[in-house]
């Protein structure tokens, strides 16, 4: 059953694709793009389209050298704890006081 479902909406795809393959790929609409025919509004379009792509490289900037200045500062770190090494850091003893039952 299933089978024959997919075979059926294969053919359903094949036979509604193929027709909009042919009646698109004809000469009439195998000529270039002139922009000296091309009126104010194709050019605000670009502008525009243009201005939000730019626009993006802003948060793709701060990311980028977020990433950067993160995986430096990790080697920097380890590099100066590597120097470190030798130094041994001691931290304050603490004392525990008895509690005083009343």
């Amino acid at each position: 059953m299933a089978k024959t479902k997919r075979s059926w909406l294969v053919g359903l795809t094949v036979g509604l694709v193929i027709p909009l393959i042919a009646g698109t790929a004809t000469p009439a609409f195998a000529r270039g793009i002139s922009m000296k025919d091309a009126g104010i509004a194709l050019w605000i379009f670009i502008i525009i389209g243009a201005v939000i792509v730019l626009l993006q490289l802003i948060p793709a900037a701060i990311l980028f050298f977020s990433f950067i200045g993160t995986s430096s500062g990790m080697v920097l770190k380890k590099k100066k704890a590597t120097e470190q090494a030798g130094e041994k850091v001691t931290l304050p003893e603490y004392n525990q006081q008895p509690l005083k039952s009343s």
